[in-house]
């Protein structure tokens, strides 16, 4: 009996000296700035390792030779210089590039159970999202800079003021930023990253291809002309082309605008739905 009281004494005795050993010891903070910072620094790593980021650089420079080399000859006889006309649609297009490659990170995460498990762990509940779209904003970046490097050897060129030339880029981004937050939003939802990825390439082509961005309107059959003219893509490019050239006009700029928001409006709170929502 004394032999107990004796050992529980003396495991008492430890567990006080190990408290007071670490009494000095600040207290654990949890820092949701801090949880972001490092989810993105790893999304980053792992784009960079897979060779992502050189996708980034590459894609562009793929659009530019597939898109401007076999139109630039018919344009030229038409007495457009399209290189000018061209690149809007190059941008966007590798903006889409950001789109899919969220949709797929989303999708992996939460086909791994890594969104499942940051959900029982004390991260912030908006953390994981933000943390990828942070990542998906520097491939953004990385393929936009790229893009203009590419696009001034065609011939493209800013010739608008310097607020209207940041206004290009950031239109640009802004428009791959909402992409992808939607793509995420499908990307949790679906969990499969390779049918999520040939279900986005449709849309993208025919949104693409039906638009104003490689071709004027006078180019289509007049019965798609209402479409082609009014859908998305077609408005982002005339935004876009408007502002590397003289600069845009409110009457340009408000019904891109109106669809820039109204897919934010639609994506944003389906997107944190779908990555807050447990299974």
């Amino acid at each position: 009996m004394t032999a107990v009281t004796t050992s529980g004494s003396t495991e008492q005795d430890l567990t006080r000296e190990s408290i007071g050993l670490f009494a000095d010891v600040p207290a654990t903070r949890l820092s949701q700035f801090g949880q972001w910072r490092a989810l993105t620094g790893r999304i980053v790593r792992t784009m960079a390792v897979k060779g992502e980021l050189v996708i980034a650089i590459v894609a562009p420079l793929v659009f530019t030779l597939g898109f401007y080399l076999p139109l630039r000859w018919v344009m030229k006889i038409e007495g457009i210089d399209y290189g000018q006309f061209v690149m809007p649609i190059i941008v966007l297009q590798t903006m889409s590039f950001t789109m899919m490659s969220n949709a797929q990170i989303a999708a992996f995460e939460t086909a791994t159970g890594l969104n499942t498990r940051m959900q029982t762990m004390p991260v912030g509940r908006l953390v994981p999202l933000a943390a990828r779209l942070s990542a998906g904003l520097v491939r953004s970046v990385t393929s936009l800079i790229a893009a203009l490097v590419f696009g001034l050897v065609i011939g493209f060129r800013l010739h608008s003021s310097v607020l209207q030339s940041v206004l290009f880029c950031v239109c640009s981004v802004a428009v791959g930023t909402v992409l992808a937050i939607g793509a995420d939003a499908l990307g949790c939802l679906t969990k499969n990253p390779q049918s999520l990825s040939q279900a986005l390439t449709l849309p993208t082509l025919i949104f693409g291809m039906l638009s104003c961005g490689f071709v004027p309107e006078t180019s289509f059959p007049a019965w798609i002309r209402p479409f082609v003219r009014n859908q998305p893509i077609s408005q982002f490019s005339f935004a876009l082309r408007d502002m590397a050239s003289g600069g845009v006009s409110w009457h340009v700029a408000w019904v891109p605008l109106v669809w820039l928001c109204g897919l934010a409006v639609f994506f944003v709170p389906l997107a944190i739905w779908a990555s807050m929502r447990r299974e």
